[in-house]
């Protein structure tokens, strides 16, 4: 996807302890480059003392003021939807931070939901008495591998996001930014913390204490991200992420409590662009033996080659197969010969590494969501691509571009149509730029439809494309294709169904919405019949440059609640059946700091998490 106008491309109340972790990127500095991660443990910052004042907290070295890109998140092991992010330009990847939820975390490690398990199946947590833990976990972008943005909390009501407002318990969690991956959320480990964890363009990764005060427990800098500057080279223009580091949300292996990231990082003699792979143990932020991984000299594909400096990772990971898989686009501008890839790195051996790249130049993996998964196959959307004369116009054969991809976590993709879906005008789409790639695939199931295996992209030409998950049919007609919103959807789509009606919700302007509603959000609904149909819901919201995210008091989604960051950096939440407003942004004093485009609010134990820039936001009734 390209930017040709814009200036962006594309883009709980607790009692019990727990701890935050965030990821972000170094800032830039003068004198040599480091290549080194050096993690510090951080044992009374963010304390708070008798006069109700906040400890100290580490500095972070760096100045992200200037940063105006839309960086991406990536997320863990569960994934659901990536939006074509208007600053992160033609085909550039966002990531998305993932989470999982578990029935049981007070204070024991999460399980992750095994891979033939429903996307939304609760893991167990165990402490090591064998008691069972009562906390969830959010261990990847959008709460589940298939990307649905979906939550379980009993504590919070209608009735109880009436009172919403910022928790003052929990102020200590500040970092040095901008922040464009989601926060994720580890309940702790054999009586230890909960742990808050968030990334930032800074290449810093921290964790917080989710219960004493945002308690910094340590952080994690993995090197020096990249300086715009050094993307002009490419194209006047190139890029709108100022440093670059880790933009993608991270994921957790909750079963090892390994956090998995990819920061872009100037490192070696020759201050080279690398995008690495990095684990870390959550605990500790150390960085794991035999990682990082450069992807310089790792990542292959037939005759393509991986080049960082062109590649931009903006797409949450995802977790499946023993490997984790990171996606990858270009910059804002189309810059350059970049590719489509997707890229699998062994956990047990990170020497072992996979990958697929689109045939045609561009092709980004790029939407927030990153890859979704049903814990059988990988699911993800690509953007336009372009002729080998890189001169904005669709190449004269379909290659790889404007397509809905199944791929087995060998990527090997096997050819067939029932593997793929691209829609029969991609020619146009690409030289309209008006591409698939903006948002990823979400993976639902609707019993009573015929048939009932779906999966739901959407497009920046305002389409809502249904497939049969069971055959995508290649270059053809979708299963169901509906026309939803007036302009472009860029976002991390959310799915939920409650006691009336399956949704899917997502930011943009709603098309046919109900007479007097209008809004930064359109929710349509998806009727169970042969083959199922489509019709919008409701209209509503703040103007929003954000993505949703949806929680429920029980899994069959009683007093559904959509929540929403808006323009004026204010959560808000919305009736899931009606989008009638329930918490418009509360008190003065519940406004946060600048929030960056397309990251959804978590919800954990009884509170709603936030990332902007500088500081996690912890809300509760």
């Amino acid at each position: 996807m390209r930017l040709r106008s814009s200036p962006f491309g594309m883009p709980a109340r607790r009692s019990s302890t727990g701890v935050v972790l965030v990821v972000g990127a170094f800032g830039l500095f003068a004198g040599a480059c480091k290549s080194s991660a050096s993690s510090k443990q951080l044992p009374e910052a963010g304390v708070p003392d008798s006069a109700g004042g906040k400890g100290d907290v580490a500095p972070v070295t760096g100045d992200a003021s200037d940063a105006v890109g839309m960086g991406g998140t990536a997320d863990v092991f569960v994934a659901r939807d990536a939006s074509n992010a208007s600053d992160a330009g033609s085909g550039s990847s966002d990531q998305a931070v993932s989470s999982s939820a578990d029935s049981a975390p007070d204070g024991t490690p999460d399980t992750l939901v095994p891979a033939d398990l429903p996307a939304n199946s609760a893991d167990t947590a165990r402490d090591t008495s064998g008691g069972t833990s009562s906390h969830v976990s959010v261990l990847q972008h959008h709460n589940s591998a298939s990307r649905d943005g979906f939550y379980v909390d009993s504590t919070l009501s209608r009735a109880a996001v009436a009172n919403l407002h910022v928790d003052p318990a929990f102020a200590g969690a500040t970092i040095s930014g901008p922040t464009y991956a989601q926060p994720l959320y580890l309940a702790g480990a054999a009586g230890g913390p909960d742990l808050v964890i968030v990334a930032t363009e800074q290449n810093h990764v921290y964790a917080f204490d989710a219960a004493l005060g945002g308690k910094p427990l340590w952080d994690q800098s993995l090197g020096m991200p990249l300086p715009r500057s050094r993307l002009q080279a490419l194209r006047n223009g190139c890029g709108n992420i100022d440093p670059l580091g880790i933009t993608g949300t991270p994921i957790i292996d909750g079963a090892t409590r390994t956090i998995y990231l990819d920061a872009m990082i100037i490192a070696g003699a020759n201050a080279t662009a690398q995008h690495q792979v990095f684990a870390l143990d959550a605990d500790t932020g150390a960085v794991k033996s035999g990682w990082p991984v450069d992807l310089n000299s790792a990542a292959v594909f037939g005759s393509t080659t991986f080049d960082s400096l062109v590649q931009n990772q903006r797409g949450a990971l995802a977790l499946l197969d023993g490997q984790v898989f990171v996606p990858f686009g270009g910059h804002i501008g189309d810059c350059s010969t970049y590719h489509g890839w997707i890229v699998g790195v062994s956990t047990a051996d990170p020497t072992q590494v996979n990958a697929w790249a689109t045939r045609a130049i561009a092709g980004g993996v790029w939407a927030p969501g990153g890859i979704s998964s049903d814990g059988q196959s990988l699911y993800f959307a690509t953007g336009n691509t372009e002729n080998q004369s890189n001169t904005f116009s669709a190449p004269a054969s379909w290659q790889d571009g404007e397509t809905i991809f199944r791929m087995p976590p060998s990527l090997a993709f096997s050819g067939k149509a029932a593997d793929y879906f691209t829609p029969t005008n991609w020619a146009a789409l690409d030289n309209a730029d008006t591409d698939l790639g903006g948002t990823a695939p979400v993976v639902f199931d609707l019993p009573g439809a015929t048939p009932s295996a779906l999966i739901i992209g959407l497009g920046k030409d305002g389409n809502a494309y249904l497939l049969d998950r069971a055959d995508f049919g290649g270059i053809t007609s979708p299963l169901v294709l509906a026309s939803v919103a007036s302009g472009t959807i860029i976002n991390a789509a959310a799915a939920y169904t409650t006691p009336l009606a399956t949704y899917v919700v997502f930011k943009g302007t709603g098309k046919n919405c109900p007479s007097g509603q209008s809004g930064g959000l359109a929710a349509i609904k998806i009727v169970a019949s042969d083959p199922p149909t489509i019709s919008m819901a409701w209209c509503g919201g703040p103007s929003t440059q954000d993505s949703p995210a949806v929680s429920a008091t029980d899994a069959q989604g009683t007093d559904a609640v959509v929540w929403i960051v808006g323009s004026d950096n204010k959560l808000y939440g919305l009736d899931g059946d009606t989008g009638k407003s329930i918490f418009a942004g509360g008190a003065s004093g519940d406004t946060m700091s600048s929030v960056q485009k397309f990251i959804p609010p978590i919800v954990a134990n009884g509170r709603v998490f936030v990332a902007a820039n500088n500081q996690v936001y912890a809300f509760t009734p």
